[in-house]
């Protein structure tokens, strides 16, 4: 009996050494290896961080060329005072990976598509692999190799980048297992070096963010079954009433080069009737991605000195997207917010300028159609003749299975993203090719190089001239009292709906003919009205501007800006902090009338009418405590699903949303007389009948929001902050604030201002700036979301260009960095 027993514990004690030395599979996660991960040694321990932590150090390197030192201020944001550039972004990567390195990796893990490499094919019901093939077949890597070309032909840039990659990668020399951040210990892996090409990798994964929105395949589906003027209705060009960024009389041009429809397009485009399938439509980017930003000129405010605003709207994610940091060089001297991953600052102010970005949210991601001679892919058709294609085979490495190997054919469209291997099935033996304007070469970091260096209109001009993709709005204003604003980016000369639809890419005769000239975006500067602003609206006057420019454009932020800074005098920095976190809703104050004015009131029940009542008594504010803002977004869901389904329904694969804009629009015009019949019943609906049943369906939703106790409008749209691996505890969820899609403060479930800025160009710059996050990316410490709550609540830090003597001398500073060689 004892040998049995001694047998038996043998047995235990090695099934327990595997397991707590191995990754184990449970409910279809992984685990991690927890010998490890519990371990006092090496394990999660080690990243509690003391509350009362500072950050000393004294370190040298032989890649420095002088001394650089670097003080933290009570938030923990590094001011970095370096004697050469080199320098300077040496340790800004070296900081960026102190704070932020798993993130950094994880974010160009995924754009590289090599997830699958550290989480597996699947866990929690996210199929991994899935997604990493979407990416590679996309062209993320392919776009990212292009641009490292380009950066590393460009000397500044690859010197600014060589520099960055060496500072991460002196501090990832610098860690033990213990030391990893917990990440790395929850899954079970380790850091690898930083490239320059993983910089590349992250500006592309952004210009996916802010630039791979489209609607091309859904676009086609929906065509196949509506009449020209049921499209047109439900799918304007743009809405009547959209005010564009430019507003200035466009330049004479004699030379301007138009793109000719080709003589099939009625007949292979146009009344194209075969339904196509896209496929992974959940991984397309947030459709919302955009921003606000706004410069107003000395004449509206009370300092007579100019203040800018700025506010991107992005994912919201713990960590942060940005990295707040001052970085001082002989050079320049800039403030403001970086990514994680790459040199500079993207948003912020120098000691002479101040700039600020959103998105254009035009369409430069098109779909052709391509015939190959077989199924090896190595010839296709085009231009009478079969063509080779490049092909790339991308290996995927597979965390404990075998790797898997994507064989992606090259186009002259670009890469072939959908074929008949596919991870999900196309129901086709079609090919459809990328043509995507992120995959050509480009230098973009080099336009943010120029514009800390910055001193006025001129400079800023010239940085932002050779910007290609993502197609953005820099705003602009400086000392000298000048403000600006200029759409930069490559945009393809149109003809009108070139790319809605998946086009044949047979031949040339569909391809982007010519780019839009340079001299055509046109900067709108110092205008009499005293104000610049964009709110991802259309960029110009689609009546008088001789392209076609197609985009997601929004509506109602940027025509609600436009009213309160046309009104506003003696304007203020406070001011202007209350208008990026106003809440006022436009759409609801043109769509409530209009909706009331259609309901049959006698078909109500004493319940349904007091819901309405609370709708027509609302103040039209989106606040966290507001029922009525609830009652109206639900009511406005339900009008757009009852009036629009039965329509929309006939597709058995995806199509577009219906904007919100497009039923006040047909509802003013009349137009929703199209739309109103509901095409599966025998009687004749009315509007009056759709607006009463949206009324009525909604009640149910409505009482158990009521009985939750989340009917007020904070609580029910939820929204928080989320880590990027999804775990609850290392999120912020819950957070009982205002705003919405097409709020001013947009702040929705996971997604709105990701950064908060408001300069006022004084002689001592008076600068406020908030993040949803934190300067750590350690949830052990107390730096990882300390501005969430200020955030939240509408509240600023103030922001400052310190010199070196004055934050030296601040008493709550939180530690001294000195780089030397």
């Amino acid at each position: 009996m004892r040998i049995i027993g001694c047998v038996i514990a043998a047995i235990i004690a090695i099934v327990l050494i595997y397991f707590l030395d191995n990754q184990q599979t449970l409910s279809g996660s992984k685990t991690p290896r927890f010998g490890f991960f519990l371990s006092p040694q090496k394990g999660f321990w080690q990243n509690a961080e003391p509350a009362n932590e500072t950050f000393n150090d004294n370190l040298n390197f032989p890649q420095l060329k002088g001394a650089t030192e670097v003080f933290f201020d009570e938030r923990l944001v590094p001011h970095v005072y370096a004697e050469n550039e080199n320098d300077a972004w040496f340790v800004q990567g070296y900081l960026h990976a102190k704070f932020r390195l798993w993130q950094m990796e994880f974010q160009v893990y995924a754009a590289g598509g090599r997830l699958s490499e550290i989480m597996g094919d699947s866990a929690n019901g996210t199929n991994f692999l899935k997604i990493d093939k979407f990416f590679r077949r996309l062209g993320i890597v392919y776009g990212a190799e292009k641009a490292l070309h380009a950066m590393e032909n460009d000397p500044e840039m690859k010197a600014a980048c060589d520099a960055y990659t060496a500072g991460v990668n002196e501090y990832i020399k610098t860690l033990k297992e213990n030391d990893y951040p917990l990440e790395y210990k929850l899954l079970n892996y380790k850091p690898e070096p930083w490239t320059n090409l993983k910089t590349a990798l992250l500006t592309k994964y952004m210009a996916y963010d802010l630039a791979g929105y489209e609607e091309d395949f859904e676009r086609t589906n929906v065509k196949s079954f509506l009449t020209k003027a049921q499209y047109e209705a439900l799918f304007p060009y743009v809405q009547d009433s959209m005010q564009p960024i430019i507003t200035n009389p466009l330049p004479k041009i004699n030379s301007l080069k138009f793109s000719i429809p080709p003589a099939t397009t009625d007949s292979l485009y146009f009344n194209f009737k075969t339904a196509v399938a896209p496929l992974n439509p959940a991984i397309k980017p947030d459709k919302n991605n955009g921003s606000n930003n706004w410069a107003v000129a000395g004449s509206k405010t009370k300092s007579g000195r100019p203040i800018l605003c700025n506010d991107p709207h992005l994912g919201l994610n713990l960590p942060s997207l940005w990295y707040e940091m001052q970085i001082s060089t002989p050079a320049f001297n800039t403030y403001g917010v970086s990514l994680a991953g790459a040199p500079n600052i993207l948003i912020g102010f120098n000691e002479n300028i101040a700039w600020g970005l959103t998105n254009a949210e035009r369409d430069v991601k098109d779909y052709y159609e391509v015939k190959f001679r077989d199924s090896t892919m190595q010839e296709y058709w085009f231009n009478d003749g079969w063509r080779k294609a490049e092909l790339r085979n991308e290996i995927i490495k597979v965390r404990n299975k075998p790797s898997d190997t994507e064989h992606i054919a090259i186009t002259v469209w670009g890469p072939v993203m959908y074929d008949p291997h596919y991870p999900d099935k196309l129901h086709t033996d079609k090919y459809y090719a990328v043509h995507w304007q992120a995959h050509e070469e480009s230098d973009d970091l080099a336009c943010i190089l120029k514009l800390v260096r910055a001193k006025n209109y001129d400079d800023y001009i010239d940085a932002i001239s050779t910007f290609s993709c993502p197609g953005q709005n820099f705003v602009f204003a400086d000392k000298a009292g000048d403000i600006a604003i200029r759409q930069a980016g490559k945009f393809p000369a149109l003809w009108y709906r070139q790319g809605d639809f998946v086009m044949p890419g047979f031949d040339s005769t569909y391809a982007w003919q010519h780019y839009i000239p340079d001299s055509l975006e046109i900067p709108m500067y110092n205008p009499e009205r005293g104000f610049v602003s964009s709110a991802n609206q259309s960029p110009y006057d689609v009546k008088t501007y001789p392209y076609y420019t197609p985009g997601n454009f929004s509506l109602y932020r940027g025509w609600l800006i436009n009213r309160y800074l046309s009104s506003m005098q003696n304007i203020t920095t406070d001011d202007m902090e209350k208008l990026q976190n106003n809440n006022y809703n436009l759409l609801a104050e043109k769509a409530v009338p209009l909706l009331l004015s259609q309901i049959v009131y006698a078909r109500l029940d004493n319940k349904e009418k007091q819901y309405l009542s609370t709708v027509a008594s609302w103040n039209l504010i989106n606040d966290a405590a507001s029922e009525g803002a609830t009652v109206f977004d639900l009511w406005k869901d339900s009008c757009i699903s009852r009036i629009y389904g039965d329509e929309l329904h006939q597709a058995s694969l995806p199509v577009p949303p219906v904007e919100p804009g497009t039923l006040v629009k047909a509802i003013l015009k009349d137009s929703v007389a199209l739309f109103a019949d509901d095409i599966n019943t025998p009687q004749k609906e009315t509007l009056k009948d759709d607006v009463t049943a949206a009324f009525k369906s909604i009640i149910p939703v409505l009482e158990k929001a009521k009985d939750d106790n989340v009917l007020a409008w904070g609580k029910f749209k939820d929204g928080g902050i989320t880590h990027l691996l999804k775990i609850s505890a290392f999120s912020r969820p819950h957070l009982n604030a205002g705003g919405g899609k097409d709020i001013i403060n947009a702040f929705k479930k996971d997604h709105g201002p990701s950064w908060r800025m408001v300069v006022e160009l004084t002689d001592d710059i008076n600068a406020y700036g908030v993040y949803p996050g934190g300067q750590s990316g350690n949830p052990g410490s107390r730096y990882y979301d300390n501005f969430v709550d200020t955030w939240a609540a509408g509240k600023y830090y103030r922001i400052k260009l310190y010199s070196k003597n004055d934050i030296a001398g601040k008493r709550d500073n939180l530690g001294r960095m000195i780089f030397e060689k």
